[in-house]
């Protein structure tokens, strides 16, 4: 059997390929790359007006029942039980070894908490949260829900007439709602570092949800090539690229996702290595890199100490168009990493000069 009859459909398949998109294989799902127009085009609409992704390959799940923010902390240094209703939060699945198992969106609705992971993820993510849990907490995967991001400067003025609730929203709040009849359930976040909201739906709903959104002045379909190029310029990692098993919190410059309460009580998996990075330093940082010229360098690019050896490695690199340069982020041991510093990228066997870059490249707009 080939591999695209193996793929998954999300279920605006049908309005993709309607729409003209570039499928191709991305975690086990059929996904629009690009539309017509191209990614390039795609990515400078998104930072000008607003575009629409699917991103219903993610998973999404419920955890229901009394004390499901103290189960979930058995498996995160995020301070969940802090965390207000109507709230959002990033976080960390972190390992015994102080790696990061994967990273996630956790909601607060009151009476439950809402769960956004990675697809390439998920289900690897729901059995480690499911082995975690005590008598009376359950998690309720939603297979059957489909996630849009409505992203960019102009998201907000057109979405707020058909929906004033999600529009009151501050970032990373959370609220339900109706668009175009369809019950939603959405937050205030994204991951191109534009305003936006990431819009949970039901699937049977989806492609209608998705019609009358595209139907807002302005708004145009883009994919995940756009996605991709945005969310590097905005300094934000990839599972499986920029943070796995292997990195650290610390590692990855993610401390900020580890509660205060969380410090103190070091009671997460992993805890004793992130307590000794944060006493002593890790041996290495991800960084942004900035490479001269017009050349990106890639993932898996070897980088150098100015003709010396090798002191690490990018993770994610390409070229950025809001930028209108070369951009990759990746790690270097710890004496490399402070802002400027000058090194190579060996590219395709030759010295690239490069210079270490503040993250992000380009500023983030959310709504605070």
């Amino acid at each position: 059997m080939a591999e695209t009859e193996l793929l998954l459909d999300t279920p605006l398949d049908r309005l993709h390929r309607s729409l003209g998109a570039r499928m191709v294989p991305f975690a086990g799902y059929a996904m629009p790359v690009q539309y017509p127009t191209g990614i390039l085009a795609e990515h400078l609409h998104t930072r000008s007006a607003a575009a629409l992704f699917d991103v219903s390959h993610m998973g999404q799940a419920e955890l229901v029942g009394e004390g499901a923010a103290a189960a979930l902390e058995r498996l995160t240094p995020a301070d969940v039980q802090g965390l207000k209703p109507g709230r959002q939060r990033y976080g960390l699945l972190t390992t015994e070894s102080g790696g990061i198992f994967d990273d996630f969106m956790v909601a607060n609705l009151g009476d439950r908490l809402f769960l956004v992971v990675n697809a390439s993820r998920k289900q690897e993510d729901f059995a480690r949260i499911e082995a975690a849990l005590p008598a009376g907490v359950r998690l309720q995967p939603l297979p059957d829900r489909a996630l849009l991001a409505l992203q960019g400067p102009a998201a907000a003025a057109v979405l707020a007439p058909l929906a004033p609730a999600l529009a009151a929203l501050s970032f990373m709040g959370v609220a339900q709602a109706e668009i175009a009849g369809v019950p939603v359930l959405a937050s205030r976040s994204g991951y191109t570092g534009e305003d936006g909201w990431e819009i949970s739906a039901p699937a049977e709903a989806a492609e209608t949800l998705a019609k009358a959104l595209l139907a807002l002045p302005g708004v145009q379909p883009a994919g995940l090539g756009a996605r991709d190029s945005l969310r590097l310029e905005a300094g934000l990692c990839l599972y499986g690229s920029d943070i796995d098993e292997t990195t650290s919190p610390v590692e990855a410059a993610l401390t900020w996702t580890l509660g205060k309460r969380r410090r103190m009580e070091w009671n997460f998996p992993g805890a004793e290595r992130v307590r000794e990075e944060l006493a002593n330093g890790p041996a290495r940082l991800r960084v942004g890199l900035r490479p001269e010229g017009r050349q990106p360098a890639r993932g898996h690019t070897a980088i150098h100490a100015p003709g010396g050896a090798a002191v690490g490695e990018i993770t994610s690199g390409g070229f950025g168009p809001s930028l209108n340069g070369p951009m990759a982020m990746g790690y270097v041991a710890r004496p490399f990493a402070a802002d400027a510093t000058p090194l190579e990228l060996l590219v395709r066997g030759k010295p690239l000069p490069a210079r270490v870059s503040p993250l992000p490249f380009i500023p983030h707009r959310y709504a605070r």
